[in-house]
Formats: structure tokens, C-alpha cells, sequence
């Protein structure tokens, strides 16, 4: 996982402190938790917000900025106070130094500087004198061989269970955004879309991007796909990037629902996800394609490793090709399998609930329960679900053909 800081800035000059934000947001491993123009009224920001970093501006005064840095060492002694200043006057680096402050930086600052010195914070326990650890965030993508194979209604239920947990919070990302159709199965009527995102994504912050989320009962929150199709405002790699990197500042876990173009925004999704789960079933196209969609990802640095194989609907009728013969077939080792329940997970998506609540039960609600768990890293599976161990890569792709399906 990728750690997040979470960092509040003071600094009563406006065009200083505007120069500070932009450089920050341009940053995927800092939130922008708070901003404040006024020193007097820092010490009750951080203690409502809770930063990690705390970064004082001492231009404005450096004398009541000096003395914030000392009320912050004693009253929030859980957040790292960064001071900057465009003096380098030694008595002014020594007093911030001896108010508290863990480093000092030059304005205007540098992303080397400033890099280099939240490095230094976090080798230092975390940056923190409790020793606590920054904030982090697991992505996982959910991909897949085809239409039809289980993708939404796989992110959306993982969402939902993962959501169960109290000490989660989940967003969903709908990026398919065309044809997505996730506000369906949670029954949400949006506000807002990514595409309210995307045309302010230049002043993309904590508060308007929470208002693009809206918020199921299950306790995940979704970013939904634009409502038309016409007229939408390009999203960008980058721009995808930004956002992710925004929402796993404030989530434990964001799951993301791909479209199956495997274009620049999938691909961008997955490079900066922990986890990829690409589900199938057991027919010929979806094998098929998993081969093919494997040889496109071992072209990508570094994704294939993180490809997870899901088998959906295991069991969904008698003609289905064997595990084994599957096995034999993609060469990779199937990570899951998720039983077929076609009327209960149809009975779910049709009214809008997830499965976790519309059927608590059913072995189907167990199995994406357990892959939750497995994937919210608290506790393994109560059963086997594997079954079936990694196999060498076959002859070729249909060489399963001349046997038996089962």
C-alpha cells in the first residue's frame, strides 16, 4: 500500500498560500486536509482536522507564526510542524527549530525539498512523536474478459461487504463511462458524476469531491459514471490519477469498476491499484481473452504481477470446461471462485440492495464476503475456495479441445 499524508497549511498572504496549495494538490502522496488565512485560528484547525503535517508560513509574522509553532508542538503532539519562510536568517531557523518545528524550508518551495523532507519525517516513526504511521489506502480494480462476466455486480458487493466493516471507509469508482451502471445496483438516483469532477478537476479538492460522492446505507460511498453520453468533457489519465489518489487519502478502500476497453483511464486505474481482479467464467471466449488480456498486461510494467484471476459463476451449467482444463489453459493460478446464483444475484440487482442485505445467506453473499476479508487483509477464508493449484502454461490455447470439457 501507498501511504497518504494528510497536511494543513497556514499563511495569512494570499498569493503565497495559493502558490503553496497548487504545488501540494499536484502531489498523489499529500492531502490537502485544511487551509487557513489566519494564525490565531490554526491551533483549532488542526485540532478539528487532525493533520499529519501541519506547514507555517512565517512571512506574514514571524513572530505569532514562531509562537503557533510552539502552541502546535505542545497542544498536537501527534502532527509534524513544517516551517517556511523566504529568510534563512540563522536566529529564525534556530527558533523555529527549538519552538518545535521538524523542518525548515525555503519559499519559494521546491517538490525536491519538500519531498525530501516528508521522506525524513516518515523514517522518523511516521513522522510522528507517538510514533503512529500515515494514513494508507488499498485500490482494487475489478476487470474483466467480457461483457456480462460479473464485473459490477462483483465491485459493487465486495464494496458493500468490505463497507461492513467498521473500521472501513469505501468508495466505488464507476469507470466505465459509457455504458456504466453501478448507481443501478445501489439504487441511487446521483447528484453528481465524475463528470462534475472532471470540468473542475483544476480545483479539485477534500470538499468538492466529496460532494461528487454520494452516499449509500451499506456505508460505501459512490463516484458514479457521467448520466449522458454526449457533450462529455475528456477525463485524462493524469486527471484519474488525481482523483484516486485524492479518495485514498480519506478511504481505507477504494474499489474501482473498469470498462472492458482496457484503454488509457483502465489502464491508469490499475497501474496505481494494489489489486487487480480480472473475472471470467469458464467458457471458451472468456478464456480466450484471458489470454489475450494477460499477454496485453505482461507489456505493462509492472501490472501483471498484480493480476488476480476470479472465476464467476462457478457451476452455471454442466457444458462449462473443466478447472482443471482452464488451469491448463491461462497457466496462472485462479485466486477465486464465486459459485453461481443466477436468481438471487438478478433478485438483488433488480431491487437495487446489495447481497450482503437482500440474501445475508446465500453461499454466493459468503464467497465475495470472504474475498472481502481476504482482500481487507483481517482474516482468510473459513473454507477452501481455491482448490486447484497454479499450472505451467499449456501447448496453446485450444489445446483443451480434443478432451472432454469435464
Amino acid at each position: 500500500m501507498k501511504n497518504v499524508v494528510r497536511l494543513a497549511i497556514v499563511d495569512p498572504v494570499d498569493t503565497t498560500r495559493g502558490s503553496l496549495k497548487n504545488l501540494l494538490l499536484g502531489i498523489d502522496t499529500v492531502w490537502l486536509e485544511a487551509e487557513c488565512s489566519r494564525y490565531e485560528f490554526f491551533s483549532d484547525v488542526v485540532g478539528q482536522t487532525k493533520p499529519d503535517i501541519a506547514l507555517v508560513s512565517l512571512d506574514a509574522d514571524a513572530a505569532r507564526g514562531l509562537a503557533l509553532v510552539a502552541r502546535l508542538t505542545q497542544e498536537a503532539p501527534g502532527c509534524s510542524v513544517l516551517v517556511i519562510s523566504s529568510s534563512q536568517e540563522g536566529s529564525l531557523i534556530l527558533q523555529a527549530m527549538r519552538n518545535g518545528a521538524r523542518e525548515f524550508l525555503s519559499f519559494p518551495l521546491r517538490l525536491d525539498d519538500f519531498l525530501a523532507a516528508l521522506d525524513r519525517i516518515e523514517s522518523s516513526q511516521g513522522g510522528r512523536s507517538g510514533g503512529g504511521q500515515v494514513r494508507s489506502s488499498q485500490v482494487i480494480t475489478v476487470a474483466g474478459v467480457g461483457g456480462g462476466v460479473g464485473c459490477t455486480s462483483l465491485a459493487i458487493n465486495l464494496a458493500c461487504s468490505l463497507a461492513a466493516n467498521p473500521n472501513h471507509s469505501v468508495a466505488v469508482i464507476d469507470l466505465d463511462l459509457a455504458l456504466g451502471d453501478a448507481d443501478v445496483w445501489l439504487d441511487i438516483i446521483p447528484d453528481y458524476t465524475i463528470q462534475d469532477v472532471a470540468e473542475n478537476i483544476t480545483r479539485l479538492d477534500y470538499s468538492l469531491l466529496k460532494r461528487s460522492l454520494t452516499r449509500h446505507e451499506c456505508g460505501a460511498f459512490l463516484l458514479p459514471r457521467p448520466v449522458q453520453l454526449e457533450n462529455a468533457t475528456p477525463i485524462t489519465a493524469d486527471e484519474i490519477r488525481r482523483v484516486i489518489a485524492l479518495l485514498r487519502a480519506t478511504f481505507t478502500h477504494l474499489v474501482i469498476d473498469v470498462s472492458k476497453n482496457y484503454g488509457a483511464l483502465d489502464l491508469a486505474a490499475m497501474d496505481v491499484s494494489d489489486t487487480v481482479l480480472l473475472v471470467t467464467q469458464l467458457d471458451l471466449p472468456c478464456l480466450r481473452n484471458v489470454v489475450r488480456v494477460m499477454q496485453h498486461f505482461d507489456q505493462q510494467d509492472g501490472l501483471s504481477e498484480k493480476i488476480r484471476v476470479v472465476v464467476n459463476r462457478l457451476g452455471l451449467e454442466d457444458t462449462q470446461i473443466s478447472l482443471s482444463k482452464a488451469l491448463e489453459t491461462i497457466g496462472r493460478e485462479i485466486s477465486w471462485q464465486i459459485p453461481n446464483d443466477y436468481a438471487t444475484m438478478v433478485e438483488s440487482r433488480n431491487n437495487g440492495v446489495p447481497l450482503c442485505v437482500q440474501a445475508p445467506k446465500a453461499r454466493l453473499t459468503r464467497s465475495i464476503e470472504q474475498l472481502a476479508q481476504t482482500l481487507g487483509g483481517k482474516v482468510e477464508p473459513e473454507v477452501d475456495t481455491h482448490g486447484v493449484q497454479p499450472v505451467k502454461k499449456s501447448r496453446g490455447l485450444f489445446g483443451f479441445l480434443g478432451s472432454s470439457a469435464k
